[in-house]
């Protein structure tokens, strides 16, 4: 098989998928449109398809019949791919630009969703050489609205008939990477991501007479800065704790003392521990100070996504895997964790498995300066579209390689 070249072979049609797909980006867990066009580009692959209940989201399992592969006990290897867009509006000048006001594919689930297409059909197409099953995951509401959990309650990760032993996943960047690059690392990968909502309950006045009130503004901007305080003063440095204020609201006017004040920031964290920690010592933190004021101060730690954490195993099998197909040049180890979240991480916390970043700059970019995802201006190059879908089909080709059982009851594959 040379998985590389078949699927640059079909790179024309992946990026007429991937420019269909952004030109009509939508957001959070319902993506009819979406879920459309990936069941038309599935249709005639000989997969087991389903759609989820509670959002739009679409497995499909390719039945491998390579010699043992309709063993009971033949290994499961999982694929995923995201597909929910941005509510940002877009500012690059491409033919395919959004035609939605607001709704922008700005950090490039419109290039998974088409790789994974791409991989259904490569291993499709060499069906007799797969050692196991694959499951194709494609996932509405990674941006927040946690499709990842969504479709896990709904069995994903036992859509073949039993649980599968490897997963991976793969997330372009439109900057900071060099064009076509893989990285991984073993261990962390993200960071888990959390919030705190922190209301300030005073009581309003005049300006010109603050001691006849009881201000809630002074004491919201020492709770800004102690939680800063409490980053470098209670966490180790090697286990590093990010705390962004990213909304602060307080008043109508500039003599006018408000009732009450707020703020909500995101919390960062590269370990269950000290996620943890944070979750108990962030709101006893603010409470105190509101006490120290005289004032009541009310506050929600909210629960996201978990660390990524990469299989040790997984991730040298992948990286060994990347090197091979992509002439040992184009993989790097990550030095760092990244600060981003993901909700791949729940897939990883149930299943050893890897998550993979693919360089998807335009060529010839500047990347230190080129927007970063998430941006208005974010631009990914269609370029990647074939490596990307031929990652995903080496990783599950060669996973289910290694483990063949040679003796177990058959059952059926249609």
């Amino acid at each position: 098989m040379d998985l590389l070249e078949d699927a640059h072979s079909m790179g024309g049609d992946l990026a007429d998928l991937r420019r269909a797909l952004h030109r009509e980006p939508e957001v959070g867990l319902t993506l009819p449109r979406t879920q459309a066009r990936v069941l038309a580009a599935l249709e005639g692959l000989p997969l087991e398809t389903s759609t989820g209940t509670r959002t739009t989201s679409v497995t499909a399992v390719l039945r491998g019949r390579a010699p043992h592969a309709t063993d009971a006990r033949s290994p499961v290897v999982l694929l995923r791919g995201d597909m929910d867009a941005l509510p940002v509006h877009e500012q690059v000048d491409v033919p395919f630009r959004s035609r939605l006001d607001g709704a922008m594919h700005a950090c490039g689930h419109d290039l998974h969703t088409s790789m994974l297409v791409g991989a259904a059909r490569l291993l499709s197409a060499h069906r007799d050489h797969l050692a196991g099953d694959v499951v194709f995951m494609f996932q509405p509401g990674e941006e927040g609205y946690d499709g990842a959990g969504v479709m896990i309650d709904e069995g994903v990760l036992d859509a073949a008939g039993r649980r599968a032993d490897a997963a991976y996943g793969l997330h372009v960047f439109s900057s900071a990477v060099p064009q076509g690059r893989f990285l991984t690392r073993p261990g962390t990968m993200m960071a888990a991501s959390d919030e705190l909502h922190v209301t300030v309950h005073g009581a309003g006045g005049h300006g010109s007479a603050p001691h006849r009130a009881k201000d809630p503004v002074p004491a919201l901007a020492e709770m800004v800065t102690a939680l800063q305080t409490l980053v470098t003063r209670r966490f180790d440095a090697f286990d590093p704790v990010v705390v962004t204020v990213g909304q602060l609201h307080a008043g109508t006017k500039a003599n006018v003392i408000p009732d009450e004040a707020w703020f909500e920031a995101t919390v960062r964290t590269f370990s269950p521990e000290a996620r943890a920690r944070m979750q108990a010592e962030a709101p006893a933190l603010v409470e105190r100070i509101g006490q120290a004021h005289g004032l009541e101060a009310t506050a929600r730690y909210v629960g996201q996504y978990p660390v990524t954490v990469n299989d040790v195993d997984e991730t040298a099998f992948a990286a060994d895997t990347l090197r091979e197909v992509f002439d040992g040049t184009r993989h790097e180890q990550m030095a760092v964790p990244l600060g981003g979240s993901e909700d791949f991480s729940r897939v990883l916390a149930a299943v050893p498995g890897s998550f993979v970043f693919l360089g998807a700059a335009s060529d010839g970019a500047d990347l230190a300066t080129a927007p970063f995802n998430h941006s208005p201006l974010a631009h990914f190059d269609d370029a990647v579209l074939a490596d990307g879908a031929a990652a995903y089909a080496e990783l599950a080709t060669r996973r289910l390689a290694r483990t063949t059982p040679t003796t177990a009851p058959s059952r059926t594959v249609a």
